[in-house]
């Protein structure tokens, strides 16, 4: 299984993935090894199988397509509009896929996962079966991440569907378990258990709470009580609730150091879609004392890996490399290639393959005295200041927060916490419990 030891659970959920065609959605909390599983599968399953995840920097970290390009979704509220055209190429992966991974699943909205189900039952020419008789593996904790829909989003899709088709009722809500084809498909849920980052059970306990919105007063104070200090780092790592606030404290902390500033830019080819998509800055600013977190794990060492995604470290030189302190040893950083892929299907050797279409090389580093919690989202940090600003706005954004660190005493507050910063959407509850209720985890 690669280089990675899984644990039982995950050995027992992934002989049932690969043994079965059973569509399957894997849950856990923050460090439980979500994507270490879906890894382990996509590298040793003997199925014909494609990646994919809804955003593109999702789809980057798993090596996988966007959902709307692989499956030639239209953009935009889908609802219950026609799919449009799919080219043959196109076809013809999804036509000869035994299943489809998706991460983070708890993104894609309702009316998406139902465009899936429509536009695999077209390719498979199966229009009475769920997904076309592909395999549905999908990832991803809604605790953590929501699929993003403004108010006006939301009466778009639901008055497009009752125009479309009258008898059926609005969606309950835009998550994707409210989506048609899952409440008309048998699902199995698996809920992974055992947490690698935290090792503290108190710990552990506290923040199992606060995602599914459970604090009692006395854990709150606890959380204040520990994060309420000053750290002995000024520049520890801040993580951010808006791009405003973490933009103004990197620009005040990089321009406050001495000397001139140089800019890496990115080399961009083929098509690598909007800066949104990019994994890391179009143009890097830095200069020797600059803070920075790794943006991947690294490939190069020896030993074992010297950086993991999430690690930081201090820039000590620049050159055409930048040398990176960290923790007292120093690493010589050269850009890296990140690739845009697409599957491809070949009628010739009946093969199934992945093609580059675009590259992003760049450093593999970003200005760290201070990120967003949505940034930091899959990484570990032994030490942040946590700024919720005047209010945590999202749903899991704070726990999100919190759950990136190893320890309670990494734990330092702008502020002290709040009942109003614990924000649990009213339907992730609902779900689940109610697959709780039914025996659905594991």
């Amino acid at each position: 299984m690669g280089d990675v030891a899984l644990s039982s659970q995950q050995s027992e959920v992934l002989e049932r993935i690969e043994n079965s065609s059973d569509h399957v959605f894997i849950t856990g909390r923050a460090g439980t090894g979500k994507t270490t599983l879906l890894q382990a599968f996509v590298e040793n399953t003997a199925k014909v199988v494609a990646v994919s995840a809804p955003t593109g920097v999702a789809a980057l970290a798993v090596g996988g397509q966007t959902i709307h390009s692989l499956l030639r979704l239209p953009l935009g509220i889908i609802g219950s509009r026609e799919l449009g055209f799919i080219p043959k190429e196109s076809l013809a992966v999804l036509a000869h896929l035994d299943a489809l991974v998706i991460d983070e699943v708890s993104m894609v909205s309702a009316d998406v996962l139902d465009a899936l189900d429509r536009r695999l039952r077209q390719a498979k020419r199966r229009r009475n079966t769920a997904f076309g008789g592909v395999q549905l593996v999908m990832f991803g904790d809604p605790y953590q991440l929501a699929p993003v829909m403004s108010r006006a989003d939301w009466a778009v899709l639901n008055e497009s569907r009752r125009r479309a088709k009258p008898s059926l009722p609005p969606y309950r809500s835009p998550w994707f378990f409210d989506a048609d084809v899952w409440i008309n498909t048998e699902m199995t849920i698996h809920e992974l258990q055992t947490i690698h980052r935290q090792a503290d059970s108190e710990f552990r306990a506290v923040l199992n709470a606060l995602r599914e919105g459970r604090m009692e007063a006395e854990m709150g104070r606890m959380l204040n009580e520990h994060g309420m200090r000053e750290p002995d780092d000024p520049e520890l790592i801040t993580l951010a609730t808006t791009n405003q606030t973490v933009t103004r404290i990197n620009k005040a902390a990089i321009e406050g150091l001495p000397g001139k500033a140089k800019i890496a830019h990115a080399d961009i080819k083929g098509d690598f879609g909007s800066t949104a998509a990019f994994p890391a800055d179009k143009e890097l600013v830095l200069k020797p004392g600059a803070k920075v977190m790794f943006l991947r794990n690294d490939t190069q060492g020896t030993d074992g890996p010297r950086f993991v995604n999430g690690t930081l470290g201090t820039v000590v030189k620049i050159t055409d490399s930048v040398l990176v302190d960290v923790e007292g040893e120093s690493i010589l950083v050269e850009p890296v290639t990140w690739e845009k892929v697409s599957h491809r299907y070949s009628e010739f050797t009946k093969l199934q393959t992945l093609e580059k279409v675009g590259e992003f090389t760049q450093f593999p580093l970003r200005l760290a005295w201070a990120v967003t919690i949505h940034k930091a989202q899959g990484k570990t940090l032994d030490a942040a200041v946590i700024d919720l600003g005047s209010r945590a706005f999202a749903p899991g954004q704070t726990y999100v927060a919190f759950s990136r660190l190893t320890s309670l005493e990494g734990l330092y507050l702008k502020r002290p916490l709040t009942p109003a910063d614990i924000i649990v959407d009213e339907h992730v509850v609902r779900f689940m419990n109610e697959d709780r209720v039914s025996n659905r985890l594991i």
